[in-house]
């Protein structure tokens, strides 16, 4: 896979598949790696590391998604330094705060996850896409949910928002194939992250459930979600767009 001297930008960064897609563009792909993450002292560990196996590969920033001036300044950011913009990995997103049937949601929850979720990967995309222009070429991979095909009851605006990334992803695609920027998306099942320790912790019969509810009976790892992600970045995906790939253990069927 020829990916070498690519600049990717990875929202979310600091941990779960942020961190895992990062360490693998940098290290096994030789790719330069802009980070960003709210978390700062994440992001700023995550860049250290890289940057001591491959000194100057690696840049970080703290960024709210959104905020569509953090994600315009981001882009810009990442363009200025290394001259080059190949690669947008929309990965930062959030859950709800509060499990809850819809009628019971929250409206800061809704507005929040909203705004992260869907607006987060609609500005990146946005703030990418004319660096992409300019050179002729670029490859996005928005970070969907399986949540986004199939019902997920008591999570009405996280559902919701990855629902949108996969429209949107199709649509960016459409819109932008002539020009050589090939959009897809990943669609993780419930994946082994921080985020699910913390489920767990507060309901703990919740873990056997969803285990259950997995034909392939694990979780996902977060390196085989960057691995998909890898590849669709790769050259042996260059005919692929505006495509969603299921990473869910079957979870789907």
């Amino acid at each position: 896979m020829e990916t070498s001297d690519r600049v990717c930008v990875i929202t979310g960064a600091a941990q779960g598949i942020g961190a895992a897609t990062a360490r693998l563009m940098s290290l096994h792909g030789s790719m330069n790696v802009v980070l960003s993450d709210m978390d700062k002292e994440g992001a700023d560990t995550l860049m250290h590391q890289l940057n001591t196996i491959r000194p100057k590969s690696s840049i970080a920033f703290t960024t709210d998604v959104a905020d569509p001036k953090h994600v315009s300044q981001l882009m810009k950011a990442a363009y200025d330094r290394f001259g080059r913009l190949d690669i947008l990995i929309n990965n930062a997103g959030i859950s709800q705060s509060k499990i809850a049937r819809t009628a019971d949601s929250s409206l800061d929850d809704w507005s929040r996850v909203v705004a992260v979720n869907q607006s987060g990967v609609y500005y990146g995309m946005k703030f990418a896409i004319p660096y992409m222009l300019e050179q002729g070429h670029g490859m996005i991979v928005n970070v969907a949910s399986i949540a986004g095909q199939i019902a997920a009851p008591n999570h009405v605006a996280y559902a919701a928002s990855k629902a949108a990334v996969i429209s949107m992803t199709k649509t960016v695609a459409l819109e932008y194939g002539r020009k050589n920027i090939r959009v897809n998306a990943v669609c993780p099942g419930y994946t082994d992250t921080n985020h699910f320790d913390q489920l767990h912790a507060t309901k703990p019969e919740l873990k056997e459930r969803l285990l259950k509810a997995t034909p392939m009976q694990r979780y996902a790892k977060v390196d085989e979600v960057a691995d998909a992600i890898y590849w669709l970045c790769s050259d042996q995906a260059n005919f692929i767009t505006g495509e969603t790939l299921n990473i869910d253990g079957g979870i789907s069927l």
